[in-house]
């Protein structure tokens, strides 16, 4: 197991009616002034504006309202949000949505203390360590940015699809509410699924030795997932399979069980180009990038792949072959996600064969080469991994 330092302050508020406390939240975190951050106007639907509003308004906080936050959230809304922040005087950003709503939030939040361009960070990576307090309200289980130090935005100059991470990024509190991820449809539930199982995929495929801690934290979520995800995919309004979900949406990304072991991520970054070019949903294009993914680093250590199969799925190990047990979890993975409907092909995406020379180059403009991670990735490989997508 590496060396490793964690601290993961956010302050979570679970379960129904949550959403009362987040004036006396706001106020206790410093905020006397608020910008609410969210997507598309859903919110106003399915009554959790009203929430968070009268909340604010019973603990006299003044706020004003930046909204159409897009999935794959984009710079030119940042550099809005950053102005509006500075212009009005707002000390505290609230995020009410999904990932999309409140990584932008997070964006805003480091852009409106620093001298340079926000941008700055998403391009070189370095680490953020000023930005106005951040709380979330979140409405669908997926991105676990509610409790994690990381953000990401497509620039539109560019199409550039890039994340940046810091402390001073997590959230103070946030706000999870089962009962408000019951109106999202089948396929939005399914994207997020995939989303946070990638999350936990991405960890648990290390070349750290002795991390049977985090191994076992890894399997226990994706296990969670396996068994949840098909009660909610047959009731929607299951709000027992909602929670659990929603719960392990935070567990898999706060990086509770990324600690003390060397990741991998480059299934993010190949789909970063997918949904930056086609504007597909990231946990759509995480579903098909993700298995491919797998079956070209299979070699780099088929004992992982094998005790991937055996421990969150459930195959027989075979001994004397374990690549055969190997393909068999990763075969169980597809046949998981073509289950809740997610996609399976880049076909299936409206993705291009000739588009994959293009797909690979802009990953690389942005991205040194190679990607380091559980096996590094050249250009030749990323190009590889498209193949194997089609």
């Amino acid at each position: 197991m590496n060396d490793f330092r964690f601290y993961a302050p956010t302050y979570f508020c679970f379960g129904r009616e949550s959403e009362k406390d987040i004036g006396e939240l706001v106020r206790r975190f410093g905020g006397t002034k608020v910008l609410i951050h969210y997507g598309g106007g859903s919110i106003k639907q399915n009554g959790v504006y009203d929430r968070v509003v009268a909340s604010l308004r019973e603990a006299g906080i003044p706020f004003m309202e930046l909204g159409n936050a897009l999935p794959n959230p984009r710079s030119g809304l940042v550099y809005s949000g950053i102005e509006l922040c500075r212009k009005e005087g707002i000390d505290f950003i609230l995020a009410v949505g999904g990932g999309s709503a409140i990584d932008s939030a997070k964006a805003i939040a480091a852009g409106v203390p620093y001298d340079g361009d926000f941008w700055d960070y998403y391009k070189t990576g370095k680490p953020i360590d000023s930005a106005l307090p951040i709380g979330t309200v979140l409405t669908i289980a997926a991105a676990g940015s509610e409790g994690s130090p990381d953000s990401v935005i497509t620039h539109e100059s560019g199409m550039y699809k890039c994340g940046a991470s810091g402390e001073a990024l997590r959230p103070k509190f946030s706000i999870l509410n089962p009962e408000s991820t019951c109106t999202l449809s089948a396929y939005q539930t399914a994207c997020g699924i995939t989303d946070i199982i990638a999350h936990v995929c991405e960890r648990y495929f290390t070349n750290t030795k002795n991390v049977e801690i985090t191994d076992r934290l890894c399997e226990g979520v994706l296990k969670t997932m396996i068994e949840e995800s098909p009660k909610v995919m047959a009731n929607l309004q299951d709000y027992d399979a909602r929670a659990n979900i929603m719960w392990a949406g935070m567990v898999a990304h706060n990086n509770i069980c990324g600690v003390g072991r060397d990741q991998d991520w480059n299934s993010h970054n190949i789909e970063h180009e997918l949904s930056a070019l086609y504007d597909v949903a990231h946990g759509a294009g995480l579903s098909v990038v993700m298995p491919s993914w797998m079956k070209y680093v299979l070699h780099h250590d088929i004992n992982r792949f094998a005790q991937f199969a055996v421990r969150v799925w459930g195959c027989d190990m075979n001994f004397s072959n374990p690549e055969i047990t190997a393909e068999e979890g990763i075969l169980r993975l597809r046949q998981f996600l073509s289950s809740i409907g997610m996609p399976a092909t880049l076909f299936d995406l409206g993705a291009k064969e000739e588009d994959i020379p293009a797909l690979a180059a802009h990953l690389f403009e942005a991205k040194q080469e190679p990607l380091h991670g559980f096996m590094d990735l050249y250009r030749k490989d990323v190009e590889a991994i498209y193949r194997l997508a089609l």
